[in-house]
């Protein structure tokens, strides 16, 4: 049960995906998946290479870059490059999308391509509190 949550044209952010829903991505458009989600975090979480697998025999891109806690700046600069370089749309996940939408809005604040009104108000619209994340 795909629970995608569209952010801009080309991000959206998911809760945890499964096999399944890779084919509802790619129905839809996307062209590359990142897991923000580490491995192992619960122990009825789908394992990321199925997801991966599902992903390569639909053919879209996936990424792994798992996040605990607050993303590092290492892994902002990961998920910024890695959307940045995909040619279309790209669907982030974690357990909520929490993780997801954070990793992506703090590159997108620092690299100033957005301001932080906009990004507070996108993560709004997708159903995301953005405001106590992002820097001033």
């Amino acid at each position: 049960m795909s629970n995608f949550r569209r952010v801009t044209d080309t991000i959206s952010v998911s809760p945890q995906i499964t096999s399944e829903d890779v084919a509802a991505a790619a129905a839809q458009g996307f062209v590359l998946i990142i897991n923000n989600r580490p491995d192992g975090e619960d122990p009825t979480q789908p394992d990321g290479a199925d997801i991966a697998a599902a992903a390569e025999e639909a053919g879209l891109s996936y990424i792994y870059i798992p996040v605990r806690g607050m993303p590092t700046p290492d892994q902002v600069e990961a998920v910024r490059e890695a959307v940045e370089e995909a040619p279309g749309p790209v669907l982030l996940f974690c357990r909520s999308g929490t993780r997801s939408i954070v990793s992506w809005s703090l590159g997108q604040a620092l690299s100033g391509a957005s301001s932080r009104e906009e990004l507070v108000g996108l993560g709004e619209a997708a159903g995301y509190d953005l405001s106590g994340v992002l820097p001033r």
